[in-house]
């Protein structure tokens, strides 16, 4: 048996169902030990993760594991294993090759000039060449090509927005690698907004606040991952502001992702308006095309062959994101190593059961959905389904009714009473009022898509 594909197919899964930042944190030093008699072992790094693994994601780590070995795995046991994290299988896309090793919150004290790659939190497989370019990313992966040859001239900031496992940190770490290969002294960094405010947290508390600053504003590329989880963060905001300005000044180059356009952040304007300064660019779902391209990719990446009839039924079955494209690929290699036989279509179907949309719409329920869309326009729940006609309140509340019946199909009088026990005619209302206005308005057709993204990838 190939444990290390298991546990990728394994993870694959569990990606979908957790945030970035959680699964970095808790999956990124893990693996695959040993699968006998139907019990898998997982080599983790401490001991507080073997207790939390235990504690809080033994069903999911077992569910995963069942799908990507077809049941044979029965039970999972957690083993402290102290080796090196090169010595033990482990998917770990998101481990950095710099100084952001250290755990989290913890302030990096090292110069750059102690690190001769010059290159911080770096993945080197995200390049040009492994970035599939379709139409619904065209435009950001030109602009990101030409900040390659003039960084800190032109698209400054570049601001990327789109959903879940579109490519967006993909393309942002592209550049870095590109400028890196080309100028080897550029000094770049890359961390998520989460690492950000955590860092800036800790090294206000520990008396650090100087390193903090000359960490993030003596670079010459900045790239901030999932820079939305900055709303509501007024300090953070505050000092984000004067390090943007600090490096735009000084022709710096940033680069932000999103999951939402810079006017639908929950920040202080003046920090809006930086962030539209440069060049705002979305990334769409991928076509049809564009994920037979992915998959084919993958297939010569792996040296894994597959029909193009199989890549077919994949890439018509799952289309809503890159990553969950990937981890179905993923599961149907693992499957059929270790059963030792070559990708049958039934064969394949039969996995793709798990990746199928209605599947996710029909174990959706009303409540998910409000709450994730509560969530998502930084609304308490309570107040979006309260009596309150505040315009911060009334287009989510028409966008909660919208999706529960696009998506889940619920009748209009049910969507009346789960939205604060309204009449079914304001369902109706809200439904025609973004069935009209989605095609016209951008914003609103990304929100849709976002959070169709944030409710399917719970559900699944």
């Amino acid at each position: 048996m190939n444990y290390q594909e298991v546990w990728q197919a394994a993870l694959g899964e569990l990606e979908l169902t957790l945030s970035r930042a959680n699964f970095t944190t808790w999956f990124k030093q893990t693996g695959l030990l040993a699968l006998d008699d139907g019990a898998a072992t997982i080599a983790v790094p401490n001991t507080f993760t073997k207790t939390w693994f235990e504690k809080k994601y033994h069903a999911a780590i077992l569910k995963a594991l069942s799908h990507a070995s077809s049941g044979s795995v029965k039970n999972v046991l957690y083993q402290v294993d102290a080796r090196p994290v090169s010595a033990v299988p482990i998917m770990d896309a998101n481990r950095p090759t710099g100084r952001f090793t250290a755990a989290a919150g913890a302030p990096a004290r090292t110069s750059f000039a102690q690190d001769p790659t010059n290159a911080f939190g770096l993945n080197p497989k995200y390049t040009f060449d492994s970035f599939i370019v379709g139409k619904q990313n065209e435009m950001a992966s030109a602009a990101a090509k030409a900040i390659v040859d003039r960084p800190g001239q032109i698209y400054n900031p570049l601001f990327l927005y789109g959903g879940v496992g579109l490519g967006k940190t993909h393309l942002m770490q592209a550049v870095g690698n590109a400028i890196i290969a080309r100028l080897p002294q550029t000094r770049v960094l890359y961390c998520t907004c989460e690492r950000f405010t955590n860092e800036f947290i800790q090294s206000v508390r520990s008396g650090h606040a100087k390193e903090f600053r000359d960490q993030y504003r003596n670079v010459d590329l900045l790239m901030i991952d999932d820079i939305q989880f900055i709303a509501g963060k007024k300090e953070t905001q505050e000092e984000f502001f004067n390090t943007f300005n600090h490096l735009h000044q000084s022709n710096k180059q940033i680069i932000l992702t999103s999951d939402r356009p810079p006017k639908a952040i929950l920040a202080e304007e003046r920090l809006l308006s930086r962030l539209e300064w440069g060049l705002t660019s979305d990334i769409g779902q991928p076509d049809f095309e564009t994920r037979i391209a992915i998959l084919e990719a993958k297939c010569k990446e792996k040296n894994f062959p597959i029909d193009r009839e199989i890549l077919t039924a994949v890439a018509t079955t799952v289309t809503s994101n890159i990553r969950e494209l990937e981890g179905a690929l993923i599961k149907i290699m693992a499957n059929c190593q270790l059963r030792n036989i070559k990708p049958s279509v039934d064969f394949v179907k039969q996995i793709l059961q798990s990746f199928s949309s209605s599947a996710g719409k029909r174990s959706t329920t009303p409540k998910q959905v409000l709450a994730i869309v509560a969530e998502y326009f930084d609304v308490p729940l309570v107040e979006l389904l309260g009596a309150s006609r505040e315009k911060r309140l009334a287009h989510p509340r028409q966008v909660a009714m919208y999706i529960l019946r696009q998506e889940l199909k619920v009748s209009y009088p049910a969507i009346g009473v789960e939205v604060g026990g309204r009449d079914h005619t304001t369902a109706m209302h809200a439904f025609d009022k973004v069935s009209h206005n989605k095609d016209e308005d951008l914003k609103l057709k990304q929100d849709l898509e976002v959070l169709k993204e944030k409710i399917y990838s719970v559900s699944v």
